[in-house]
Order: structure tokens, then sequence, then C-alpha cells
């Protein structure tokens, strides 16, 4: 019978760096994969792609600035740097980062260098934040894309990643909170306030205009 130990321990200790790198491969394709954009409003940009078959979690928060551990008040006010901005957590087995970029694109009014439909100001501003060269590439292109698709100046930067930090906690997943919040419409559930918010601040609707049919977030 042929014994193991007649092989060479060199050609040993391959077969088992070969043998675990195949059975390692399932548990890379079901990792995760962290893509930052600012698309305006964080609540909006969470509440898209949060509906988005293969995205695990998406958080909100502030990024591009050079505060440390800005408040919403900082980041608000200008001055900070910051952007308000999600990361997107998702499953690239189920999603493809290039899927999700071509969406990003689509759900924003990009040529808008001034921020994003009735919020103004830097925070505001569209952006993506690439931490690998992978990342920088599939931006590229998806703003590429973009670009030749309306037949206007896309004007939302490719910038490196730097620190994210998570914004408070009341901001998360606020389209579905049910606390009730004090508005011009009086006392509303925290939920029905994000709905009136998001339609007064024209975001659809400049979207639905700008991309028609390919806007992926807007009811047709």
């Amino acid at each position: 019978m042929f014994q193991l130990k007649q092989i060479k321990p060199a050609i040993l200790a391959s077969l088992i760096v070969i043998g675990f790198a195949f059975h390692s491969k399932p548990a890379e394709a079901a990792g995760t994969e962290v893509l930052t954009v600012a698309g305006g409003c964080f609540w909006c940009v969470e509440s898209d792609f949060e509906r988005v078959p293969g995205v695990k979690e998406v958080v909100s928060g502030y990024t591009g600035g050079k505060k440390k551990n800005p408040t919403y008040k900082d980041v608000t006010k200008g001055g900070s740097g910051h952007y308000e901005a999600v990361q997107i957590q998702f499953d690239p087995a189920k999603v493809s980062r290039d899927q999700l970029l071509n969406m990003f694109f689509r759900s924003v009014d990009p040529t808008d260098a001034g921020g994003q439909f009735c919020d103004r100001g830097d925070s505001y501003r569209t952006a993506i934040f690439v931490s690998n060269n992978a990342q920088n590439a599939s931006a590229k292109a998806a703003k590429q894309a973009a670009q030749n698709a309306l037949g206007q100046k896309i004007v939302t930067p490719i910038l490196q990643a730097g620190q994210f930090y998570k914004a408070e906690a009341y901001h998360q997943d606020y389209h579905k909170g049910t606390k009730r919040v004090l508005t011009r419409f009086g006392a509303v559930k925290q939920s029905d306030a994000y709905k009136r918010y998001r339609k007064g601040c024209g975001r659809d609707a400049r979207v639905e205009q700008l991309w028609g049919k390919a806007a992926p977030f807007v009811s047709h």
C-alpha cells in the first residue's frame, strides 16, 4: 500500500496548501465588501440601498473631513470638511460592486456640485470613497458610464477613503423610526416625517427627471 510518508515533505506541504486554498474559496465568495458613498441626505441613501438584495447593512456617518469625532451639528453647520455618507456592506457573490456604483449614480444628481436637491452645502455633495485599486477602477468606469448616459459632465469626485465616523444612533434607519417628532406638519411618526421630507426636498422628482426609467429607486 502506498504510504503517505513516502511523499517528500515539500510535495506534501504543497498539497496541503492547495487543498486549503481550494476549501477557502467558498468562504471568500461569501465575504463582505464595504463601499462608501455620499449622495446628499444619508437618510435617503441608507433607505435606498437597504432595499437592494445582497446588501447586508447600510450605516450612516461622516467622512472626508479632518475634524475628529464630528457630530451632526459640526457637519451640517459647515467647516468640518466632512460629507454625509453611508457605508454599504454587501455580499459580492449576490450583488457586485459595479452594480451598486451604477445604481448610486442613478439615484442622485451627479451634475450638481453644490449639494443635493433641497440640501445645499459641502456636506451634501456627492462623492465615492475608494479603499483599493479595484474600487478605484470600478468607480471610474461607473462615472464614465454615467457621463456617457447623461451626456452631461459628472462632478462627483472619486476620493481616497479615510476615517468613517458612524452617525448618532437616531440617524440610523431614520426612515423606519416609530418615535414621534415635531415637524411643520405637527407631531408625526418619524417614518412619516422622513417621507414628507423626501418628497418635499424633490429628490425622487429630480432623479426621475434626470434618469427616467434608469432610476433604480423611483416608482415609475
